[in-house]
């Protein structure tokens, strides 16, 4: 069990955002384990005591070993209008990271050609468009120098397969813990230190502005920033 009431950031009767913890599947897969979304679908029937399937729409998704905010629908109308928003880019993600100290920057932008290998399941940057290849974007900036890691922060542009892990590899900003991008050594847990901070959108029923914060994973080097 991955899921309990505390890690629940906001709902009401159209969504259900959570904290997903690094190790947490979003949907099933092959391992057959049980996913975040079947987990959040019992929590519902339980609660409000509802007979019968749950209804519960993804909206996105979080590799594995990634920690952070997910946002489930808990109708078709939200689940639509929230799809349209996250292919017109009206919501705002920021992601935060530990990387390794590789190289000496405050900010920037990567702005690259990416493509994924379904065998290897793992996504290549490429300078120039290739078949195949889809574009990339991202912002990152500098937040905290740690010990022996970097705290930085990304926004997203575009939402590709393993796009962050890919494109900070490539410039040497190798996330703590990615033994498949770069990383000398994995996390005790499997985890790797990317965690879906924040998300910012308008409500898709009320219209609301939504600002939500996940708070950090509760483990070193996370422990050792300045923030929660």
């Amino acid at each position: 069990m991955n899921f309990n009431k505390k890690n629940i950031l906001f709902e009401d009767n159209h969504l259900i955002i959570v904290n997903k913890l690094s190790g947490s599947l979003v949907q099933g897969d092959k391992t057959g384990d049980e996913p975040l979304i079947d987990e959040i679908k019992k929590f519902i029937k339980k609660k409000y005591n509802k007979p019968g399937n749950v209804f519960l729409g993804v909206i996105h998704r979080l590799d594995r070993p990634t920690s952070g905010i997910i946002i489930f629908a808990k109708t078709s109308k939200s689940l639509t209008r929230l799809n349209k928003q996250f292919k017109d880019r009206n919501i705002e993600k920021k992601y935060w990271a530990i990387t390794e100290k590789n190289i000496n920057f405050t900010s920037g932008k990567l702005d690259n050609w990416i493509i994924k290998n379904p065998k290897q399941n793992k996504s290549y940057i490429h300078y120039n468009k290739i078949p195949g290849s889809k574009v990339a974007k991202l912002e990152y900036h500098l937040i905290q120098e740690l010990k022996n890691y970097l705290l930085i922060e990304i926004v997203l542009e575009t939402g590709r397969h393993h796009q962050i892990r890919a494109q900070l590899s490539e410039i040497g900003l190798t996330i703590k813990g990615d033994l498949k991008y770069g990383s000398r050594r994995s996390n005790k847990d499997a985890s790797i230190d990317l965690h879906a901070r924040q998300v910012i959108f308008n409500h898709p029923v009320t219209k609301n502005l939504i600002n939500i914060i996940a708070p950090l994973p509760k483990r070193q080097p996370w422990n050792s920033s300045l923030y929660d």
